[in-house]
């Protein structure tokens, strides 16, 4: 069994230091894949090092900032080529905690994607203000009801993919980026492909070092996606390829 995380990289030099070797030590099955967008702190000389150490880590590295959709989809394509069973998405900057990795294994028998979920039992997350927090939620709720999705979170970015929904999925046709690729993804394995998704209550914590990359441009993307979804979901009951 080959289980890869899949860790976007700009300017994360200090968190992956951290991150990879704790990943790493969770067992011989765990592999770690970065892509990195050409980071000026020089992330990727830090991957390298752990490379030429003969670990479990590859690096994929870009010319430059091309947007978290587009990083995540060059890993999912690379992460097939190198043959993993499990693919995971991953925050560098430790909000998402490495522990967790196993309990996503745990349930992933049960499902074909299992997302690590900030509001499947309440609200669990630490230090963000209040304003980003509402913005967050409501959009979730936003998000699930335009959508129809049975999960509460689904502009998170810590999941587990079988390899058989990303096999699924034309990846090449997937062009949004931030919280409007993390819905896409859901509802693309969900309701066009009928992969069963479930949830992994997670405690989603406040960046460690670094700088947040979330934008106005990112939620006004996913505010507009979860109707083009949606007009897509009914185009494909009535048999319209759109």
């Amino acid at each position: 069994m080959k289980i890869t995380v899949i860790i976007p990289t700009y300017n994360e030099a200090e968190n992956i230091r951290i991150l990879i070797p704790r990943i790493l030590g969770l067992g011989q099955e765990y592999h770690v894949l970065v892509v990195d967008d050409n980071s000026p702190d020089r992330t990727a000389d830090v991957v390298k090092d752990f490379i030429k150490k003969g670990e479990r880590v590859s690096l994929l590295e870009r010319p430059g900032k091309m947007g978290l959709g587009s990083a995540y989809i060059a890993g999912f394509k690379q992460a097939l080529r190198e043959g993993a069973d499990y693919i995971f998405e991953m925050d560098a900057d430790h909000s998402h905690d490495y522990k967790d990795l196993p309990r996503f294994m745990e349930r992933i028998g049960e499902y074909d994607l299992v997302i690590g979920s900030r509001y499947a039992k309440g609200i669990s997350v630490i230090d963000w203000p209040l304003s980003r927090l509402l913005l967050s939620y409501l959009g979730n709720i936003y998000a699930r009801v335009i959508t129809g999705l049975p999960t509460f979170d689904n502009t998170g970015g810590f999941k587990c993919f079988k390899r058989k929904v990303l096999e699924s999925i034309d990846l090449d046709k997937i062009h949004s980026n931030g919280y409007a690729f993390q819905i896409e993804m859901n509802f693309m394995a969900n309701k066009m492909k009928g992969f069963k998704i479930g949830e992994v209550p997670i405690i989603f914590w406040g960046r460690y070092s670094g700088v947040s990359k979330m934008s106005g441009h990112i939620v006004r993307e996913a505010v507009l996606i979860v109707w083009r979804l949606r007009l897509k979901s009914i185009l494909a009951k009535l048999g319209i390829k759109k």
